[in-house]
C-alpha cells in the first residue's frame, strides 16, 4: 500500500535564530520542553514521541537519512513543512527568510522527486509580500501548498488583512495546513499556568493548548465566511482536526445557519472545506470516530515526522477496520487529488 505523508517537517537554522528572541518573550516556556527527554521510551505501546532535541537534529536532514528511515517504515512519500515560526522574525528579515527557506526545500525535492513534495512558508508580516511568495512558490518551485504555525501575527488569518492571502490560495487551488503553536500569552497564563514548568509547558502546547488554538483557528475561518469568499480554499487540520470534529454536532445545534448568517451548517462547511489528518495519534476510537463523522474522502494520511517517530505508521493503517478502497483514500489517493502529485 502505498502511503504519503503530509504532516511531516523540516527546519529552517536561520529562520529560527531570527524568531528566537520574540518567541522568547510570547513563550518562554516553550524551554522546557528544549532539553526534556522523550515523555515515554520506544516499545512502551504508545505513539514514540522523540525529545526536542533528536527530533530538531532528524528535521534538518533533508536527504539521504530522512529517504533511508521512510524506506525502513514504508512511506513513499512526505510531504515536508517547515515549524519554524516565520511571523516571529523582524519584519525586514521575514520575505529574505522565507525565500531562501523555501528555494532550500525546492532544491531537496529537486533532488528526490518521487520522495518528497513540500509546502511553502510565508512571510506573514507583509501580506502584500507573503501573497507575492506563495505565487512564486507554487508556480516557479512547484510547492504543493502553504503550512502556516500557529497564528500569522496577534490575530488568526480571519482578519481581513490576510485576505489577499486566502484568495491566492484560492486562485491558485492550493491548501491551507493550518498547524498548531503556542497560544496568546494571555490564555496561556490564565488557562495553563501556575503549575510545575514541566506540565504548563506541555499543557500549554502539545498536550492540549495549542490543539485547541488550532481548531479555534479553522472555527474563526469558518465563522467568518471566508470559504463564502475564497470558495476553492481548501484547508487542512491535523491531529484528528484539533478537536473539532468531536463537537461539530454541537455546534451545529448551537450555531445554526439563521445565527451564522452562513449558507449552510458548520459541518456542511467543514466536509466541503477541511481535509483531517492523524499527525501520528494512532488511536482506534480517534479514527472510527472521524472516519464516521468526516468521512474517508477527507482523510489523509500523516505522522508529525520527526516529532513523532514513523514506528509503527504502516502496522496502524493496515490493521484499520475499514475496507481497502477506504485506506487507499485515506494513504495516498486523496493526496494525490488535493496536491495533483
Amino acid at each position: 500500500m502505498k502511503i504519503i505523508c503530509v504532516e511531516e517537517h523540516t527546519v529552517d537554522r536561520e529562520m529560527a535564530k531570527a524568531a528566537a528572541p520574540a518567541l522568547l518573550r510570547e513563550a518562554p516556556y516553550m524551554g522546557a520542553q528544549q532539553d526534556a527527554e522523550a515523555p515515554w521510551p520506544r516499545g512502551s505501546g504508545r505513539p514514540t514521541v522523540l525529545s526536542m532535541r533528536e527530533a530538531d537534529e532528524l528535521a534538518a536532514d533533508l536527504g539521504e537519512g530522512r529517504i533511508r528511515n521512510m524506506d525502513k517504515h514504508g512511506i513513499q512519500m512526505q510531504v515536508v513543512s517547515f515549524t519554524t515560526p516565520a511571523q516571529l522574525a523582524p519584519p525586514d528579515e521575514a520575505v529574505s527568510l522565507t525565500r531562501a527557506a523555501n528555494d532550500r526545500l525546492a532544491a531537496a525535492i529537486k533532488a528526490y522527486p518521487d520522495r518528497l513534495s513540500g509546502f511553502a512558508v510565508l512571510p506573514w508580516q507583509d501580506p502584500r509580500a507573503a501573497v507575492a511568495e506563495l505565487d512564486r512558490s507554487v508556480g516557479e518551485l512547484g510547492l504543493k501548498g502553504v503550512l502556516i504555525v500557529g497564528r500569522p501575527g496577534e490575530t488568526f488569518l480571519d482578519d481581513p488583512r490576510y485576505a489577499p492571502v486566502l484568495q491566492k490560495l484560492s486562485d491558485l487551488r492550493v491548501p491551507l495546513y493550518v498547524h498548531p503553536y503556542h497560544p496568546l500569552p494571555q490564555v496561556q497564563d490564565a488557562y495553563y499556568g501556575g503549575f510545575s514548568p514541566a506540565v504548563s509547558s506541555w499543557l500549554s502546547l502539545g498536550a492540549w493548548g495549542w490543539h485547541n488554538e488550532a481548531g479555534v483557528h479553522v472555527l474563526r475561518l469558518i465563522l467568518s465566511g471566508a470559504f463564502q469568499s475564497h470558495p476553492d480554499l481548501q484547508v487542512i487540520s491535523g491531529h484528528w482536526g484539533e478537536m473539532v470534529p468531536f463537537f461539530l454536532q454541537r455546534l451545529d445545534d448551537a450555531l445554526p445557519p439563521r445565527t451564522t448568517g452562513l449558507p449552510d451548517t458548520i459541518t456542511e462547511i467543514y466536509r466541503s472545506h477541511v481535509w483531517v489528518t492523524p499527525s501520528g495519534i494512532w488511536g482506534l476510537p480517534h479514527f472510527e470516530f472521524v472516519h464516521k463523522v468526516v468521512g474517508a474522502d477527507r482523510i489523509i494520511w500523516s505522522v508529525d515526522y520527526p516529532y513523532l517517530a514513523l514506528d509503527g505508521t504502516r502496522a496502524f493503517v493496515e490493521e484499520l477496520p475499514v475496507s481497502h478502497e477506504d485506506k487507499e483514500k485515506m494513504t495516498h489517493l486523496n493526496a494525490e487529488k488535493l496536491f495533483r502529485l
